[in-house]
């Protein structure tokens, strides 16, 4: 017989399941419904997903009960079967994978991180029936996951306590590697669990692997307690309608080597993930011997002290014509991304900024809240950087967080501010950012808010009232040549310039090969492209862009260049790679694209004044 879960722990890393939700998805069932209700009426389908985990290799297979509880049940009219959905969720697992694996009955937060006021008294209420309902059904253990809030996590395992002396699993969801979303600091969030019966403490979803390793190792080796992972398989992407995740297989099976060195003695998979991730972790774990911490340990990059620049009071020469577009027609123009910063602090952005602008950069470009973090408006900084540093702002406008209504009145906004230059993206669905209680809108497309902006430009509301004057917006649109069908890519660009893109903005690119190709493939189109670069600023970095951050792909030269490199050696290598790209970039197109990693604006002031020095050497020789 095998050993009780909580022995079963001790001995060796153990795989858990993967996805439930998302694989669901995948199989073809649709969403806007309880997935937890198919325990009623599709038991042979999630019998089925419970025996591909298992054959995969999974110890441990989670029971669909993550949000069966009388709370998130009512919202389908389902709270009265609550008990009933639990308990048949316990028996399908069981049934599915009879002794071979430890079945754990799910719970997922009632508030959910959302920001919702749910009163502690319901919060309560749903734990006890939902508790109540799966110890009575005979699971092997319980895995309280996603939880956002350490008090919430605290309530519902002192509720179990009180009950059973059961195997129980806490799990955060957290978006800062160091903090729970209250604001507990993780080793001290993880010791109080553990003080409070916790059996295994750890993280799952809201992020890939990289950023779960990140919080893990926040966690001092001796806390006393197993450690869990469950990452996303990366950061979804929204494409031809459907959400997909790009972290593969292979990636979690190197992942799952580095959580186990890090402590983790569970490691599965949460949304996007799927058996193959899971047989791949499987796979790697396999004859698995923890490294000594000599080979464990991970040389820290010297940090660089801040640099502090003197910003321009003075009123500048307000900004006029040529625009972004007139500029790259006749020579190399540069466009920086700097992100907005995260609170309230714009000393270090304007900072930047003020830098890039004496590198001589053409335009800065700031996102709008990209991967879904909420970060300061794009429209405040854009308007402090022509007052302030007198440099032109570009902002994106994201199609997720505003209907109509606010569309039209955020584009009137930018031209009162005389702020003309944008980028129009689709933007990364809400829920997979900080505020996952968030709606996504998508009122429009990203080729419908390009021809509204331009119909502003005809004098022409979103409604087709005429307007008392016209705009002079210039609009971009977005690319990704990181993909496997290139012309398929050409051709969707093509509907975005049909659709009134002034210019384009490409994803980063690392490959020499694959920008030569897009030149090659987009020469007969009529507006200018700004190729992207981003400088790479660590191994780890580049191991996340190419695994986890969708539309960005790495080589294998690339990655094997950056691999070990962290602090100033990391960065002085992305900074040569990123000049060995712009060699061949700026052979084929005027416009470059930088974007600023991690807000370390000294890579991207450098990378300006390549280009400016060798655009005088490619003039000089013409």
């Amino acid at each position: 017989m095998k050993p009780d879960l909580r022995t079963a722990l001790t001995l060796k890393p153990l795989v858990g399941d993967g996805a439930m939700a998302t694989y669901l998805y995948q199989l073809g069932l649709p969403v806007g419904v309880s997935f937890e209700e198919f325990n009623l009426l599709k038991p042979d389908v999630i019998a089925d997903v419970h025996r591909r985990y298992a054959a995969a290799g999974a110890n441990i297979i989670e029971t669909n009960t993550y949000s069966a509880q009388h709370n998130r049940l009512s919202k389908y009219g389902l709270e009265k079967k609550t008990e009933e959905i639990n308990a048949a969720g316990v028996a399908i697992a069981r049934k599915a994978v009879g002794q071979d694996a430890y079945v754990v009955g799910s719970i997922g937060a009632v508030r959910g991180g959302a920001g919702k006021n749910v009163r502690t008294a319901i919060v309560k209420r749903d734990f006890e029936e939902q508790i109540g309902a799966l110890l009575a059904a005979d699971v092997d253990g319980l895995l309280l996951e996603t939880f956002f809030d350490l008090e919430e996590l605290s309530l519902a395992l002192s509720i179990i306590r009180k009950k059973s002396d059961i195997s129980v699993i806490c799990q955060f969801a957290v978006e800062d590697p160091h903090r729970t979303h209250d604001g507990i600091l993780l080793p001290d969030a993880f010791r109080r669990l553990k003080s409070e019966g916790a059996d295994v403490i750890g993280f799952n979803c809201r992020s890939g692997p990289n950023g779960i390793l990140r919080a893990l190792e926040t966690i001092p080796r001796d806390i006393g307690v197993p450690l869990s992972v469950f990452p996303n398989a990366g950061i979804p992407d929204y494409v031809d309608g459907k959400v997909v995740y790009s972290a593969t297989p292979e990636y979690f099976a190197s992942s799952a080597i580095k959580f186990a060195d890090a402590g983790a003695r569970l490691i599965g998979g949460c949304c996007g993930t799927t058996p193959e991730h899971i047989a791949a972790i499987a796979g790697a774990l396999r004859g698995y011997s923890p490294q000594t911490p000599e080979q464990n340990a991970v040389q820290a990059g010297t940090a660089q002290p801040e640099q502090t620049v003197e910003v321009n009071e003075v009123s500048p020469p307000q900004i006029v014509e040529p625009s972004i577009v007139d500029l790259v027609r006749e020579r190399h123009t540069v466009i920086v991304e700097l992100d907005p910063p995260r609170d309230l602090d714009i000393t270090k952005f304007m900072a930047g900024a003020q830098a890039l602008k004496d590198a001589k950069a053409d335009a800065l470009t700031m996102a709008d809240n990209s991967l879904a973090v909420t970060r300061m408006s794009n429209m405040a900084l854009a308007a402090l950087l022509k007052e302030r540093v007198g440099i032109r702002p570009l902002a994106h406008i994201a199609c997720r967080d505003r209907n109509l209504i606010g569309t039209q009145t955020h584009m009137m906004g930018f031209d009162a501010l005389g702020i003309d230059h944008v980028l129009a993206v689709t933007g990364d669905p809400a829920k997979f950012g900080d505020l996952p209680g968030s709606s996504s809108v998508y009122d429009l497309t990203s080729f419908e808010i390009i021809r509204m902006i331009k119909q502003l430009n005809d004098g022409i509301a979103f409604s087709g009232k005429p307007l008392k004057q016209k705009a002079k917006f210039v609009v971009g649109a977005a690319f990704n040549p990181n993909v496997k069908h290139l012309d398929k890519a050409v051709q969707r660009l093509e509907r975005k310039i049909s659709s009134g893109a002034d210019y384009i903005m490409t994803q980063p690119v690392y490959d020499p090969e694959l920008i030569v190709r897009i030149a090659e493939m987009t020469k007969h189109l009529t507006i200018p492209i700004f190729l992207g670069i981003f400088p790479l600023a660590s191994g780890r970095n580049a191991e996340y862009l190419h695994n986890e951050v969708p539309g960005i792909q790495l080589s294998d030269s690339v990655r094997q260049r950056m691999s070990g490199l962290e602090g100033s050696a990391g960065r002085a290598e992305g900074v040569r790679i990123a000049e060995e790209l712009l060699d061949v970039a700026m052979a084929h197109f005027n416009g470059i694209y930088l974007m600023t990693p991690f807000m370390a604006y000294e890579m991207t002031v450098s990378l300006t004044e390549y280009v400016r020095s060798k655009s005088k050497s490619l003039n000089a020789g013409k």
